[in-house]
């Protein structure tokens, strides 16, 4: 994992993006998000009490497969 980040830099994620990575944004209370780089910091969850502090370039994780979808009950 990269290293922390002032998030006064997030203007120059674009130089870091690599592909298979993505961005870990921290506030102050050590909550986090991932995000990928955009020209203005995302919208920040509605439960943060702070805005975004740090942030650092971290593997992609992995996709979070649902259960299939049960067939029709007959009828």
């Amino acid at each position: 994992m990269g290293e922390w980040i002032a998030i006064d830099q997030w203007a120059n994620c674009a130089a870091l993006e690599r592909p298979g990575f993505v961005f870990e944004l921290r506030n102050e209370e050590g909550l986090s998000l991932f995000t990928v780089c955009t020209p203005a910091l995302p919208e920040i969850p509605f439960d943060w009490r702070s805005p975004p502090v740090a942030f650092r370039l971290v593997p992609e994780p992995p996709a979070v497969r649902s259960s299939p979808i049960p067939p029709p009950a007959a009828p």
